[in-house]
């Protein structure tokens, strides 16, 4: 009940609240006029600002004065040359031979004779524009005389006539001292100048090699222009046509030269490719000040490659083919010894022939690719039968590349140039270690080109593989790495092949884990070979185990032998580089053994066991604790294995085997850290069984699980409060709560059910009763028993 004051006492009350209405609302209203006098001052501040400031300046046109001329300009001229065009294709037939000579000759001459006047009143853009439109009209007049009075010729012929003439009358025009300001007729002169050749050659029917030709001189006259001609527009043209021209020709002669059917037709698909390669050659010695020297260097060394290279490909095997355009790009270093040579043309020699290499080099990578990935096909036929020879060991499923004869030898030609022809000392490691990797990549190829016996292709791979990682001595660490790369993909291919043949496998497999144990005894080295010698045992272990026959489940028991080698092999590295990786190689091959048991329940129980043990003992080293927690799941997950193999379905029969070690490592915990919470201590261990077994025991008819739920539930209650534990004293009490609620439940019902209806409606409000009043007691209470829980760890 709420207790009200005495009206005196209120009266007061309510005249103090009434005051201090009255005194905020004064200092509010005081407040709001220092607010509106302050807001009228701003304004007219920003009034007398807005009268002071300057006028807008004016826009600032978009477009400059000469750029509108030279639009204008343009746009005439181009419209004028578009009347003159209509004027002469349309117009023309309804005048005759007179009035159409007179009309055409007198706009001509008057459009080339404007400029000059134009040019002597300075008005030089004008004169650009009237002399286009001249040039334009010129083309129009050679148009209409072919069709006035020379209809009956060659279209083609004509057209070529009339671009050389064209070129000649521009170019004298051009270089008249009166129009020699004018920049246009020279560049429009050199680019008409591209088609009279080619042109004729079209016109007299000539065969793809004139035609090839004709481009080819064109382009060397335009390599001639470049080279003579100062800078400027005529230059950039002449450079345009060069590369243009000369472009095509060298794609026709090339192609030529691939589909040349004899000697002869190679020879002159050759002559062409080395008049491109003579064009290109000079433009590099007679212009030093030209620009892309060294690629065009390149350009000339690559033409001479494929000329040379094109006619001796005529006259030998197609095998050959390779090796012929390799020995003329390796002939090509003689010139790189010439002093007399620019700088820029022996360097382009140099990387033409070292691009000839690398594209033979290419050109054997199918056959590589073949002995190194083929084997693979012996995965889905494991032990099947030995094959043949070397050959068929390893084009299993893919077919034998043709001309693969001739690779062996394009490897050791390059090798040999590597090893020999380097000079320069920072090239001079990388050619040796290329010029090692190229031969490595031969005795690869070796046994399967010469279809050795299955027998020595094998031998002949181990060797190569002891070699590789007795060369892994080596201090340089390039040279290292690339000869451990090459012992490691040596011994891939190697065990590949070898799943052909039980007795293979084994041997081999047996072979490879010593020479990589033994080459763990190197630091620089044991990062890698110790995994892969771990790998290769435990591959060794299963081949062993299926060739006894035995199940894969108890061939993992021999897989968990190699297991507890890595697991003993990691504390004596110490701190070395191949720690890490030995124990992660250890833990996939765990993961390797369990997947092998996992069809067996007994089996994988053992095996889950054993890899507990071993992670165990692996926890006992110094900066490897927590891989105690993995050692007590897999033990957690041995037992459930083992209970679910024997039918078990009791729910305390696996959950009592995690509690146990739990609640011990809660009491290490707490002994370590007395400050250390309770819930993180034992509230995961114990909820790991109440919780289940409450579940269970809600569901059981019986009576004896909900007795000893309770009778342990009761235990664990005390316990928490003998020693003020939160965790087992809510836990505990929890669970013997609801475990008690379970077994009255029944009863509960009964008496429920023998009472009048009005019993349960009366009884709840007596309790409400009761509870309010004592309300402020019930209060006390609660804070009293919240205190002592907060009391407690």
């Amino acid at each position: 009940m709420t207790n009200l004051p005495p009206p005196a006492e209120e009266l007061r009350l309510l005249d103090a609240e009434l005051w201090q209405l009255d005194a905020r609302r004064a200092q509010l209203l005081s407040r709001r006029a220092w607010l509106v006098a302050a807001l009228h001052q701003t304004q007219q501040q920003s009034r007398a600002q807005a009268s002071t400031q300057p006028p807008a300046a004016a826009p600032r046109p978009e477009t400059a004065a000469p750029s509108v001329q030279n639009v204008l300009l343009v746009l005439g001229g181009v419209l004028l040359t578009l009347a003159a065009a209509v004027f002469t294709l349309v117009s023309w037939g309804h005048m005759g031979i007179a009035g159409r000579a007179l009309v055409l000759g007198a706009v001509t001459l008057a459009a080339l004779a404007v400029p000059v006047a134009l040019l002597k009143r300075g008005l030089r853009s004008t004169a650009e524009s009237v002399a286009g439109l001249g040039l334009a009209l010129t083309v129009l007049d050679a148009y209409a005389l072919h069709a006035a009075a020379l209809s009956r010729t060659d279209g083609t012929g004509y057209a070529a006539a009339a671009s050389a003439v064209l070129a000649a009358t521009w170019s004298a025009y051009g270089l008249l001292p009166v129009t020699a300001a004018l920049r246009l007729p020279l560049p429009c002169a050199l680019a008409v100048a591209q088609f009279p050749l080619l042109l004729w050659a079209l016109s007299a029917d000539a065969g793809p090699y004139v035609i090839t030709a004709a481009l080819l001189v064109t382009a060397g006259l335009d390599a001639v222009a470049v080279v003579r001609l100062p800078s400027g527009a005529v230059r950039i043209t002449a450079a345009v046509g060069a590369y243009g021209m000369g472009g095509w020709g060298v794609l026709g002669a090339g192609w030529l030269s691939l589909t040349a059917g004899g000697p002869g037709d190679a020879s002159r698909a050759g002559a062409l490719l080395l008049l491109a390669a003579a064009i290109t050659l000079g433009a590099v010695r007679r212009g030093p000040g030209i620009g892309h020297a060294f690629g065009l260097a390149i350009t000339s060394g690559l033409l001479v490659v494929a000329a040379l290279g094109g006619v001796a490909r005529s006259g030998v095997p197609s095998e050959w083919a390779v090796p012929a355009h390799l020995a003329v790009g390796i002939a090509l270093l003689g010139a790189v010894r010439i002093e007399r040579l620019p700088d820029a043309l022996r360097r382009g020699f140099a990387w033409a022939s070292g691009a000839v290499q690398a594209l033979a080099v290419l050109w054997t990578l199918p056959v590589v690719a073949v002995v190194l990935l083929g084997p693979a096909g012996w995965a889905g036929r494991v032990w099947s039968g030995a094959p043949s020879d070397a050959r068929a060991a390893v084009a299993v499923g893919a077919p034998w590349p043709p001309d693969a004869a001739m690779a062996p030898l394009v490897l050791v030609a390059v090798a040999a140039v590597l090893a020999l022809a380097v000079r320069a000392q920072e090239w001079r490691g990388r050619a040796r270690l290329g010029s090692l990797s190229l031969l490595w990549a031969t005795a690869l190829l070796l046994p399967a080109v010469f279809e050795a016996p299955y027998l020595a292709g094998m031998v002949v791979l181990a060797l190569m593989t002891a070699a590789a990682l007795y060369a892994c001595r080596v201090t340089a660490s390039a040279a290292q790495v690339t000869a451990l790369v090459l012992a490691l993909v040596t011994a891939v291919g190697l065990t590949l092949v070898s799943l052909a043949s039980q007795s293979a496998t084994l041997g081999v497999l047996s072979v490879l884990t010593a020479l990589s144990a033994a080459a763990s005894w190197r630091a620089g080295t044991a990062p890698f070979t110790a995994p892969a010698a771990l790998v290769y045992a435990a591959a060794l272990a299963s081949a062993s185990g299926a060739a006894a026959e035995w199940p894969p489940a108890r061939t993992a028991l021999l897989v968990l032998v190699v297991v507890a080698a890595a697991a003993l092999l990691a504390p004596r590295l110490g701190a070395s580089r191949a720690t890490v990786p030995v124990e992660a190689v250890g833990i996939a091959l765990g993961l390797f053994a369990v997947a092998l048991a996992v069809t067996d329940p007994p089996m994988l129980a053992l095996v889950l066991a054993l890899c507990g043990v071993i992670a165990a003992g692996t926890a006992l080293r110094a900066g490897r604790h927590p891989v105690g927690y993995a050692a007590t799941a897999l033990f957690v997950l041995a037992a459930w294995v083992r209970l679910a193999a024997w039918d078990v379905g009791t729910p305390e029969a696996y959950t009592l085997p995690v509690t146990v070690p739990a609640l011990l490592v809660g009491v290490l915990r707490r002994r370590r850290d007395p400050q250390a919470s309770s819930w993180s201590a034992y509230g995961p261990g114990l909820a790991a069984t109440l919780v289940p077994s409450l579940v269970a025991a809600w569901s059981d008819p019986h009576w004896t699980r909900p007795l000893l739920l309770g009778t342990a539930a009761l235990l664990v209650t005390l316990l928490g409060a003998r020693h003020h534990l939160r965790a087992p004293l809510v836990l505990g009490g929890s669970v013997l709560a609801l475990v008690t609620l379970h077994e009255l439940a029944p009863y509960v019902v009964q008496v429920t059910g023998a009472l009048p209806r009005w019993a349960p409606p009366a009884l709840a409000g007596l309790l409400l009763l009761a509870l309010g009043a004592t309300y402020e007691q019930r209060i006390r209470d609660v804070r009293r028993v919240r205190e002592v829980l907060g009391r407690m760890d």
